[in-house]
């Protein structure tokens, strides 16, 4: 027998059982029996918000569960036709091009179970702000905007601008985007942190290097079936003219809405629908996630706290670099995943670092994340 071939088709199957171990596969069997079962009945379209979210629920448990079974099959038969192909050397060629294939199969299907969490399935509400450096920092928010919204757009998501603050020189001190598209915040939430930039300055006559921060936030958009309690008289209601570099998309009318949160001193914004109604039911809609942001890592907390855990502090931690002078470089922090591609990185592909985070054990150490 080809013992180099056994060890990677064994390999195979014990990272396939430990990915399947992490899934609860009865129960999501039963629950798409369920949703099947949901869509033959005559009413199933009355409530087409309520149908839109059955059927992308279906999607995303038939992504993992379906993959499940096939690749469990084809492991077992590969298995199985080693022991029968006795140094057959036509038929162990055979069983290493279906190993290499069944290898980048189940690395794509790591990722759809890491992904698999309660809110991954979500629409991202990516919120990027720039840090201390003024037009230096503005320029480098407006990069990662960009990156982001090639990200998005290779991915085939939307992009909608909820609300967007100029520089004063250049680039943007803020901007508010909703990404939408299947497990948008999954692979988002990887990037949440404070973001570096090293380069020779373009807004420095002397051409000396800087270094600019940019942080950026992620929360889920939670569906509206999700009970948030929001007491109207906690809110601060302010409306006031649309800001911008100037045009024919600048508002003259008060449209513009900013609602504050009084008791969490929350702040929400949208300038971007001509309509002030339109405008104060984003700012409703991004407030209500991030409220229940709020309640979910106060309860983590005190869990953390009864469990005597300590958690690590993400927010304003200094999670990747991208280093454009005196040598080409993005790195991240956490994982170490690295490559000297920084323009191929700028122009959206960062799936590399989200893999490598989602990958990323609970000890913060790379290697199997189940």
């Amino acid at each position: 027998m080809n013992e180099l071939l056994s060890r990677r088709i064994n390999a195979l199957a014990q990272k396939l059982s430990d990915l399947r171990g992490f899934l609860d596969l009865p129960v999501m069997a039963a629950r798409i029996r369920e949703i099947d079962d949901k869509m033959t009945a005559a009413d199933f379209w009355n409530n087409q918000d309520n149908a839109n979210r059955m059927i992308r629920e279906l999607k995303a448990l038939k992504a993992v569960n379906e993959p499940s079974m096939d690749l469990q099959k084809r492991v077992q038969d590969a298995r199985e036709l080693l022991d029968m192909a006795d140094g057959d050397s036509g038929m162990e060629q055979s069983l290493e091009q279906e190993a290499s294939q069944l290898e980048q199969e189940v690395d794509r299907f790591e990722i759809q179970v890491l992904l698999s969490g309660p809110y991954d399935n979500c629409n991202a509400l990516l919120n990027l702000n720039s840090g201390a450096g003024g037009t230096e920092s503005c320029d480098w928010t407006s990069m990662l905007f960009r990156m982001y919204t090639r990200w998005a757009e290779n991915k085939g998501f939307k992009v909608d601008v909820y609300d967007v603050l100029a520089g004063e020189d250049a680039g943007l001190k803020n901007v508010s985007v909703r990404i939408e598209g299947e497990k948008a915040y999954g692979y988002l939430k990887a990037e949440k942190g404070v973001h570096r930039l090293v380069r020779i300055s373009p807004f420095d006559a002397n051409k000396r290097r800087h270094t600019s921060f940019a942080s950026v936030d992620v929360i889920p958009e939670i569906d509206d079936d999700i009970e948030v309690e929001i007491n109207p008289d906690d809110l601060k209601v302010d409306v006031f003219r649309s800001s911008g570099p100037g045009g024919q998309s600048v508002n003259t009318a008060d449209s513009a809405v900013r609602i504050t949160h009084m008791p969490t001193g929350i702040v929400t914004q949208s300038q971007v629908e001509r309509s002030q109604l339109q405008n104060k039911a984003r700012c409703m809609k991004v407030l209500k996630a991030k409220l229940f942001e709020l309640k979910q890592q106060e309860f983590d907390k005190k869990l953390a706290a009864e469990s005597g855990q300590k958690q690590k502090i993400e927010w304003g931690s200094q999670i990747r670099s991208y280093v454009m002078q005196p040598y080409q470089m993005v790195k991240d922090h956490r994982t170490d995943a690295e490559t000297g591609n920084v323009q191929k990185v700028m122009d959206g592909d960062i799936d590399m670092f989200i893999e490598a985070f989602l990958k990323m054990r609970p000890d913060g150490k790379q290697g199997d994340a189940v």
